[in-house]
């Protein structure tokens, strides 16, 4: 399908599976937003495994198989497993992989093998983790943080092998690794042959550290394993904006990903918005539905 703006001809993928993450409906339970993401026209859902909606450790068996059905019912897939977030045990961040506190770490490779576990069953191909943490507040090294976020993912390598889930690093202002080039430096140093470990691509946060997005996309398709969309202003600032209200160029990273034929979803990230979530879902989606 084409999208022109102006003269540019722009092709998109008709293959791209739009999907929408539940972290906007911290304010909902998980069915009503399952609801008004089907309602809206999204064929696919993030999972936020955290205490709003999927805490692998309270998402009991009647509540899964409940999800289930009700996915089933409104046609949805489910694009990712967003394991970013530790609401359920402390705060955005914490417990982080790199803590001084071994139990702490524990707590999150603990969590973590839950979640894989969870999109398993639930029949996602990633989990999205936090790039090891914030440095601040640590007395740790960049060196010294790669090594033990680097050790608490090969203590998941297992896991994840069993069920052929892909731990997907996202990259974000402020914490451990921010660009594309700390990841692939990271990847490089523990991973580089690992098919496991790849990036959660989110467009904003790449752009915020000063990446071109799409570059990105062309440069390195082999360890894109997800992509996060969201908006972002001028000023590169890191505050999620619905698609529109910002300076992302979506259609040049549509094209980039069907340059390097990216059949995966793509999940619209909108989570500051938990008292508007269904409204900016639908400006959302009405902005990138006629790039579809």
């Amino acid at each position: 399908m084409s999208w022109s703006n102006g003269e540019m001809l722009h092709t998109i993928p008709a293959v791209i599976n739009l999907a929408f993450s539940t972290n906007a409906f911290k304010k909902n339970t998980l069915t009503e937003a399952i609801d008004s993401i089907a309602n809206i026209g999204y064929r696919g859902v993030e999972l936020m495994a955290d205490l709003h909606h999927a805490n692998p450790a309270t998402f009991d068996a009647t509540a899964r198989a409940a999800t289930k059905a009700q996915l089933a019912a409104r046609g949805l897939t489910v694009s990712n497993i967003n394991a970013f977030t530790y609401f359920c045990d402390g705060d955005t961040y914490h417990p982080t992989w790199i803590e001084d506190s071994l139990a702490l770490r524990e707590k999150r490779i603990n969590h973590t093998h839950a979640c894989i576990e969870l999109a398993s069953e639930f029949g996602a191909r990633t989990v999205s983790l936090q790039p090891g943490g914030p440095l601040i507040g640590t007395v740790l090294n960049r060196e010294a943080a790669a090594k033990r976020f680097a050790e608490g993912l090969k203590r998941l390598l297992p896991t994840a092998k069993k069920h052929g889930i892909i731990l997907a690093v996202e990259p974000e202002p402020g914490l451990l690794i921010e660009s594309a080039q700390e990841f692939l430096d990271f990847k490089n140093q523990f991973f580089r042959e690992e098919s496991l470990v790849q990036m959660n691509c989110d467009i904003g946060h790449l752009f915020c550290v000063g990446d071109d997005p799409a570059e990105v996309i062309r440069n390195h398709p082999q360890h894109i394993a997800h992509v996060h969309l969201e908006d972002i202003g001028k000023n590169r600032v890191h505050q999620h904006l619905t698609p529109g209200k910002g300076v992302i160029d979506f259609p040049k990273v549509f094209d980039a990903l069907d340059s390097i034929s990216y059949s995966g979803p793509v999940t619209v990230e909108l989570y500051p918005y938990e008292t508007t979530a269904a409204g900016v879902a639908n400006l959302a989606w009405e902005h990138l539905k006629p790039m579809l």
